[in-house]
């Protein structure tokens, strides 16, 4: 099975609560499932934001069958199931009217490189949150960092917006590939930054991960719940940097061995 049917195997034999929130550029369903108690806090978990990063969507499962301690959290394993599958699978999972396009795009046909969606957006840099201020963010359709045409212009992030304004989560967690690091901040003022900093602290002593200050980035989904709605939100960087990209199934096991408990230790938290 290729990551999408992976995910949607996984889905279908769920048997708590979940729910197709939206669709992909090319009408791939994107799923979330429901772990954890309906009493307390709730959080929102998203993986696989980038193509490449494919390798968190069976993180995102693992996650899912550990559980979590306190409250609960909706799990949402494969936010960009078009950009994966030309990761994965490459240039034949896209649809015949995209495959010109996105050859012209990529410049090649290996796509195992492939971060953005199906249509040359990066997802993780068109939430509107300093759109466009990005130091490396890019005004043409590419493999990585285009913007879009404005902010939320791609149906995946449009998806994520309205279900994290449905769920109105107290935090949130995305996750991708690869150094190791955790970041926490975004514009931060001081109080939220220390707040933010104490639950980063969880994920610090859970992980073993460092924490690290970004840098020159905007537009993200951390982004956006920093800014926008005022959150604890985290970016998970699972993975040595020494490890190439995509990360293959080989490498979930060490992803594993570090980030298995993490949504687990979290949820203890709020």
């Amino acid at each position: 099975m290729n990551i999408y049917e992976e995910v949607e195997a996984f889905y279908r034999a769920f048997r708590g609560e979940k729910k197709i929130y939206g669709e992909s550029a090319e009408g791939r369903k994107l799923f979330a499932v429901r772990i954890g108690s309906e009493e307390g806090s709730v959080g929102i978990s998203q993986y696989a934001i980038h193509g490449r990063e494919y390798i968190t969507a069976l993180l995102a499962l693992a996650h899912a069958r550990r559980g979590v301690r306190r409250g609960s959290v909706w799990i949402l394993p494969l936010t960009n199931p078009d950009g994966a599958l030309l990761s994965e699978v490459g240039l034949e999972s896209a649809s015949p009217k995209r495959r010109e396009a996105l050859l012209r795009i990529n410049g090649s046909e290996d796509f195992s490189l492939w971060k953005a969606n199906a249509e040359g957006i990066d997802l993780n840099v068109n939430f509107d949150a300093k759109y466009g201020m990005g130091a490396e963010n890019r005004r043409f359709p590419a493999s990585e960092g285009y913007i879009g045409t404005s902010p939320f212009c791609a149906a995946e992030t449009r998806a994520l917006r309205e279900f994290t304004l449905e769920v109105s989560p107290r935090y949130t967690v995305s996750w991708h590939t690869k150094g190791e690091e955790i970041y926490y901040e975004f514009h931060t003022p001081l109080l939220r930054w220390l707040r933010d900093k104490k639950y980063a602290r969880v994920l610090e002593k859970s992980t073993g991960y460092p924490l690290a200050r970004t840098r020159n980035s905007a537009g993200g989904y951390k982004d956006w719940c920093i800014e926008k709605l005022g959150i604890p939100a985290f970016t998970v960087e699972a993975g040595r940097n020494s490890l190439p990209h995509p990360l293959g199934r080989g490498a979930l096991p060490e992803l594993l061995t570090h980030a298995l408990d993490a949504l687990y230790d979290l949820s203890a938290v709020f």
